[in-house]
């Protein structure tokens, strides 16, 4: 097959395998306190601004935050600034998070954010984009550039950028972090832990429940997004707590349970709660760890466990399409760069 027309899926694929290698990178790369604040005094909350893959990213950023750093963290609408009158945020660190660096709302809002008193800090993979120069500072996802159209390296790039920024305000973080990279090699990463053709179940599936816990629930986000992209299956994501106060009604045989797990003690009993009662309704139900999860010596955070479960599903997710006779790297009516407003 010549070059220009590589076979369906290799773009996605190879692009995933380079994941871990983008993540190792920040860990080495120490920023300081001051790349990430400037003149700014430490943040009293934290925004996360974005779309899509990159909002799930964000998701997991946002819950290791506020674990490591003791402040809120959560999403802001971009057309809180795009379409409206923007709010006041004097004394918040936003993170603009995007691949392309080009969607105007994100552009907008980055712009807004800057001029209503946050401190913006860019996570972006291409260079020189209108996020960055709206930003006062940019840390690069470092991904390289990303041909298939589903996100992958980047989306884990974006994990491993937002865990440098936050290893730059907590020096306890930021020692477990290079402990973590130093007894790590890039082949460590992307192991899921199942027994089960997890490929031609997501192919077989008609709807989808992905749940997860803390940065297993923004995993979560950015597995049931790949699913609608790459395989055209109804997906959607859901904490494993809210996922029992309503959506348990649809629980049934044509319902596929993806139950993400980090292996967190404090989290077991509600992951235990939602598979025993999706089970219970009669869905089938996949419980899934990454081999990173079940080390004991230099243990991942979990926003790292959170990129490493993506980075097993990616090609699980691309074989899944290709069972279905779909390309993965261009999906009929989706673009590399999305124009939102």
């Amino acid at each position: 097959m010549p070059p220009d027309h590589p076979a369906p899926g290799s773009l996605m694929r190879a692009e995933a395998a380079e994941a871990p290698a983008v993540i190792l990178r920040h860990l080495s790369n120490t920023l300081s306190q001051a790349d990430v604040l400037g003149p700014s005094r430490a943040p009293t909350a934290i925004y996360s601004i974005a779309r899509g893959s990159s909002d799930a990213a964000a998701t997991v950023v946002n819950y290791a935050a506020m674990a490591q750093l003791g402040v809120p963290a959560t999403t802001l609408p971009p057309s809180v600034f795009s379409i409206g009158a923007g709010v006041a945020l004097p004394g918040a660190l936003v993170l603009a998070i995007s691949q392309s660096g080009a969607s105007a709302d994100l552009v907008a809002a980055t712009k807004g954010a800057a001029q209503t008193g946050a401190r913006v800090v860019a996570i972006t993979n291409v260079d020189g984009s209108d996020i960055e120069t709206a930003a006062h500072h940019r840390i690069p996802i470092l991904a390289g550039p990303e041909l298939a159209v589903p996100a992958t390296k980047s989306v884990a790039g974006a994990i491993g950028a937002g865990v440098s920024l936050i290893a730059a305000l907590n020096p306890d973080y930021a020692r477990a972090q290079a402990s973590f990279a130093a007894q790590t090699s890039a082949g460590d990463f992307g192991h899921i832990e199942t027994d089960v053709p997890l490929a031609h179940r997501i192919a077989n599936a008609r709807h989808i429940y992905v749940i997860g816990r803390q940065q297993m629930f923004g995993a979560a986000q950015e597995v049931a997004l790949k699913i609608k992209e790459c395989c055209a299956i109804h997906a959607e994501a859901y904490s494993a707590t809210e996922v029992l106060h309503g959506p348990l009604q649809l629980g049934g045989a044509r319902l596929l349970t993806l139950i993400l797990d980090d292996g967190n003690p404090q989290l077991q009993a509600g992951l235990d709660t939602a598979q025993a009662r999706f089970a219970a309704a009669g869905s089938p139900v996949l419980r899934l760890r990454s081999g990173l999860s079940l080390r004991s010596d230099a243990p991942a955070c979990g926003a790292i466990l959170a990129a490493d479960m993506l980075i097993g599903l990616y090609p699980e997710i691309c074989q899944a399409a290709l069972i279905l006779g779909l390309n993965p790297d261009s999906p009929d009516l989706l673009k590399k760069v999305t124009q939102t407003t």
